[in-house]
């Protein structure tokens, strides 16, 4: 049981200083590495005139760079607040307003923004040296240990609040209820300014294991992508379900050229039957695990591996079971069916809040008389089968529609599954009164697919898929075909961008 990840990552560095923590596309760095330059990272932040225990904003890639700032901050007694480099201008002031931070680690270059009154601070400003870090100053308890900031494409973005506990929590209970592989070598592909990152990052590095770095420029590729995965060496993977979709288009994504992969863990979206189904023929020896949780309470709180059985057994997959350090309740007010409800989360893992907005923290959090930790209300609907959690969709993405309630997101993800379509959005066209007077398919094909067919064609067949999954009513009447469907800052698609495109 890790009690000070800050410390157990430094204890790794005393005890095997040599060994390779980070290899970004063969370029390596070890525990000893980390260490010094995060210390380094530390003293110069030390040294600033900023308020104590003000977050501190990081630009930048997936560099080694980027995790020594990270640790440097927490080790002067500062949260870090990632923000990935492909960001636009906008999102890094939008960002500051919000958390009010006075600094800036410009890991990359900055884009061409008005930062008065902000001390920006780079790589070559930290130089090299040797310094004693007083450990007294590292962040602990319930001091913010990183800010994940949310989309902001319903006005200023969200920044959820983890702190030390909250990552201890997560990290303990990755490392024991997973079976994971000694000194487990991590993908690493998600942005760090994304949660799911930190399902690969503090895992590794508080067991002395290993990231390896798939690059976001890398993946926006695919040439580059099928050229650079089989030459990674890594056994566990980490993504959300639509990278490894995305993956079956190269040929050499199976046990054959990762002979060392054992485990796959899913986050941060619905993990479709049919990609576990072709997962399993491609790897059949992983462990295939599908997690679930929100940002607010610390990347994922429920897991579950997806056996034969269960795959046999179910059509939706289970999001799993909660961690045992935490409670799920179904609040069935929120539901339409008996069973169903919004699901709220109470454990040590669960966000104070959102920073500096105590309007949507009072909205989305709570603690009751007599419990010990904090709730959240997930927006999310679920209901439990046993012990066992299955996730509906979103709470807000429900309608009416002639009478009939329907969750949007149901719709959605049996468009995914259709073997035309990358993404589909099924989106409600509203009338001046504010009632829906249809729903609108917007669908992004996959590649090639708008070349074999019109779209008469394409509408008929992903119609008629539909209509063996899903009531009439529920069916939309109309069909889209983009180029490209809008992506939020985390990879996924921008549901509330396409629903708002729909309705001007």
């Amino acid at each position: 049981m890790i009690k000070d990840v800050i410390k157990k990552i430094d204890e790794v560095a005393a005890n095997d200083p040599n060994r390779i923590v980070y290899d970004y596309l063969g370029k390596t760095n070890t525990y000893d590495d980390l260490k010094k330059r995060s210390d380094v990272w530390a003293h110069k932040i030390e040294s600033l005139d900023i308020p104590a225990k003000s977050p501190i904003m990081v630009w930048g890639g997936q560099t080694f760079e980027m995790i020594a700032s990270f640790l440097g901050c927490v080790k002067s007694g500062h949260a870090y607040i990632p923000i990935a480099s492909y960001s636009n201008a906008e999102r890094l002031t939008m960002i500051q307003e919000v958390s009010e931070s006075k600094i800036v680690l410009a890991i990359d270059k900055l884009p061409d923004v008005d930062l008065s009154g902000i001390q920006v601070v780079k790589p070559d400003d930290v130089k090299d040296g040797s310094y004693q870090i007083d450990q007294n100053k590292f962040v602990e308890g319930d001091d913010n240990f990183y800010i994940i900031f949310t989309s902001g494409t319903s006005g200023k973005p969200k920044g959820v609040q983890i702190s030390h506990a909250n990552l201890l929590s997560f990290v303990n209970w990755e490392l024991s209820d997973f079976n994971l592989p000694q000194h487990p070598s991590f993908l690493v592909q998600a942005p760090y300014s994304f949660d799911l990152s930190v399902m690969s990052l503090y895992p590794a590095l508080t067991a002395a294991g290993k990231l390896v770095v798939l690059p976001h420029d890398v993946t926006q590729n695919f040439v580059q992508l099928f050229q650079t995965m089989p030459k990674l060496q890594f056994n566990v993977w980490v993504s959300t379900p639509s990278f490894a979709q995305m993956c079956f288009l190269d040929k050499t994504f199976d046990a054959k050229h990762h002979p060392n992969l054992t485990h796959m863990l899913f986050c941060g979206e619905e993990l479709p039957h049919d990609e576990v189904a072709t997962l399993k023929k491609k790897f059949p020896d992983a462990h295939i695990f599908n997690t679930y949780g929100p940002t607010e309470t610390t990347v994922a709180v429920t897991q579950v591996e997806i056996t034969d059985d269960i795959l046999k057994k179910y059509d939706r997959l289970p999001i799993g079971r909660p961690k045992k350090d935490t409670k799920i309740t179904i609040d069935k007010s929120k539901g339409d069916k008996a069973d169903d409800g919004e699901i709220i989360i109470e454990g040590p893992s669960v966000s104070k809040g959102y920073m500096n907005n105590p309007e949507k923290t009072q909205n989305a959090f709570f603690k009751q008389d007599g419990d010990k930790y904090q709730s959240h209300r997930s927006g999310d609907e679920g209901f439990f089968d046993g012990d066992m959690l299955f996730y509906r969709g979103r709470i807000d993405f429900q309608i009416k529609f002639n009478g009939y309630r329907i969750e949007l997101e149901e719709i959605n993800h049996y468009l995914d599954q259709n073997e035309l379509v990358r993404y589909g959005v099924a989106a409600p066209k509203y009338n001046k009164d504010h009632t829906v007077k249809q729903i609108v398919a917007e669908i992004e094909l996959k590649d090639g697919i708008k070349r074999k067919y019109s779209e008469t064609v394409l509408t008929k067949k992903i119609r008629d898929d539909l209509a063996k999954n899903v009531m009439p009513y529920m069916i939309p009447q109309r069909f889209v075909y983009r180029e490209k469907l809008p992506i939020s800052q985390n990879g996924k698609v921008d549901i509330k961008s396409v629903i708002e495109e729909v309705n001007k």
